[in-house]
């Protein structure tokens, strides 16, 4: 089992909401890893960073992707900074992947002050084009496809992807 389409990108790339269109045109199941990490973990994903630390979160994060990996066959977003982990990269390279790109303005418009991201609480836009700066290079080089989602619908980035899931890989 493979998904047929995993989705990598910032906070606030539209990973979510377009994976939920994707899947439902496709009529697969959507899974999003940041979720098996609140399920597998009873806790949310800020309680736990605040409460455990990031590496603690990477390390369930990057199980939860290697799990959904092996195992979804639908549309899977995997969390921001999953890519981060060379393991996870790796287990990428045999996956169709498109990474949903989005600038800094639109990004912080989608995001707002969401203290849901925990690594975004004190000073949202400043992190987030650090983030941006720091892992763009990662997701192209996981990605087989990029789709620009600045300034678009999510029903419109989920046509686009869908057109390319028409393609040949």
């Amino acid at each position: 089992m493979t998904p047929v389409l995993v989705l990598v990108g910032p906070p606030g790339s539209g990973k979510t909401t377009v994976g939920r269109l994707v899947a439902q045109r496709r009529k697969v199941a959507f899974r999003d890893t940041d979720r098996d990490v609140e399920v597998a973990a009873g806790r949310s994903v800020s309680d736990i960073f605040v409460d455990d630390g990031e590496p603690a979160f990477r390390a369930l994060e990057a199980e939860a992707v290697a799990t959904a990996l092996a195992d979804h066959d639908g549309v899977l977003a995997v969390g921001g900074g999953a890519v981060l982990d060379s393991g996870t990269r790796e287990r990428l390279r045999s996956h169709r992947v498109v990474f949903l790109d989005v600038g800094l303005t639109d990004a912080v418009d989608r995001v707002g002050f969401a203290k849901s991201r925990p690594l975004l609480v004190l000073n949202p836009r400043a992190e987030l084009k650090r983030m941006l700066d720091e892992r763009r290079p990662i997701y192209l080089e996981v990605a087989d496809a990029t789709v620009i989602t600045d300034g678009r619908a999510a029903a419109d980035v989920a046509d686009e992807i869908a057109a390319l899931l028409e393609r040949p890989s």
